[in-house]
């Protein structure tokens, strides 16, 4: 969504009616994961993909359909064989998607309104019904409890109850879901099957050390949807002209900042500074949050030193080993470009749960945590 979503509220604005086509559902290996949008416009014009191509041209004549008032639909494509579905994915795996229109006024500025909160960077779910005793298409837009109350309706009260407990729980968590409920909310039925799409804003990547590297790790985390911030102790290094693709540029004592800065279960530490007057305090500090990855720059020898000088200041062996130093997965990387596409690697590689091997060298499924 967010890829496209100056498009979308620019749509929205002008009144123009569109028809959205969500990814809900992936089985196997599929190009995009549930909630990839595809737009289509009352003039035909198409914005966002949800497959890479593979499906695209029957979504639009589906999308052209709502449009004209056939009601909101889902659709499912597979693998691409005689015996399976008219279009298929070349990878093999199944998408289901849901396609809706949004047409009047009203309809428009709901989405709108919608699209305002994520471009805000504020936390909201979408819970739309996808099948079941309860009509496709309604909506429900939650935000978390101190942020209102949620607006639109599934078509009961124990429904938008019940829906708006779990996409509460699921916004905290980051995670976008298919749940099954009664008609009127009931748990450990399936007589309603809504799909709960949660918008968080983006995960953080915090980059110490203002140098050439730290340049080049700021804008591939940005390129990755990272909210990028650059902090050193330097006035004359920590600038904005040194660092134009990052989120903010912080002169501070790294471990100060970090010690006063939020950090979550998502966010990415990048210590690139390589001097033990920076690393040790600031590595303390990092140590004691949930922060999902901890690289830090330097050679193996630097390393080694820089454990020793951490086990003096008090930490153990288990907080150590969550360190990535030396930072980044072997790609034989020289320039600071390079370097910094070897880190990007090893965090996606970190939070997919990726063997770093060459797909080549491999079997099974390339998407992990799927079944081939």
């Amino acid at each position: 969504m967010r890829d496209i979503l100056p498009d979308l509220r620019a749509r929205c604005a002008d009144g123009v009616p569109l028809a959205l086509a969500t990814v809900v559902a992936v089985h196997g290996s599929a190009p995009r994961d549930p909630g990839a949008v595809m737009a289509v416009d009352a003039a035909g014009t198409v914005v966002g993909s949800v497959s890479g191509g593979c499906v695209e041209g029957d979504l639009y004549e589906v999308a052209r359909e709502v449009l004209a008032g056939a009601g909101p639909r889902v659709v499912t494509y597979g693998i691409s064989d005689d015996e399976a579905f008219g279009v298929g994915l070349t990878c093999g795996g199944t998408i289901e998607v849901l396609v809706r229109a949004y047409i009047s006024p009203a309809e428009l500025a709901d989405l709108g309104a919608l699209l305002d909160l994520i471009a805000d960077d504020r936390p909201v779910a979408e819970a739309t019904v996808l099948s079941g005793a309860a009509e496709t298409g309604a909506r429900l837009v939650v935000r978390p409890s101190d942020a209102g109350p949620a607006t639109g309706t599934l078509g009961s009260e124990g429904l938008d109850a019940a829906v708006t407990d779990d996409a509460r729980g699921l916004l905290a968590q980051g995670h976008t879901a298919i749940q099954w409920y009664g008609a009127h909310g009931q748990r450990r039925m399936q007589e309603v099957a809504v799909f709960i799409r949660t918008y968080a804003p983006p995960p953080r990547m915090l980059v110490f050390g203002a140098i050439d590297h730290a340049a080049a790790t700021a804008r591939i985390g940005s390129f990755l949807g990272y909210r990028v911030t650059v902090c050193d102790a330097r006035p004359a290094f920590a600038t904005r002209e040194r660092f134009p693709t990052a989120d903010e540029v912080v002169r501070a004592w790294p471990h100060t900042y970090l010690e006063s800065t939020e950090v979550d279960a998502r966010t990415v530490i990048c210590v690139l500074t390589h001097d033990p007057k920076f690393d040790v305090p600031l590595l303390l500090a990092a140590l004691r949050t949930p922060a999902a990855y901890i690289g830090v720059m330097g050679s193996r020898r630097t390393h080694h030193d820089r454990l020793d000088r951490l086990r003096e200041a008090g930490a153990d062996e288990a907080a150590l080993a969550r360190l990535a130093s030396p930072v980044g997965l072997d790609l034989g990387a020289r320039t600071p470009e390079e370097t910094a596409v070897s880190i990007a690697a090893e965090v996606i590689q970190h939070h997919w749960g990726g063997t770093g091997r060459p797909l080549g060298e491999l079997t099974g499924s390339i998407h992990h945590g799927e079944t081939s």
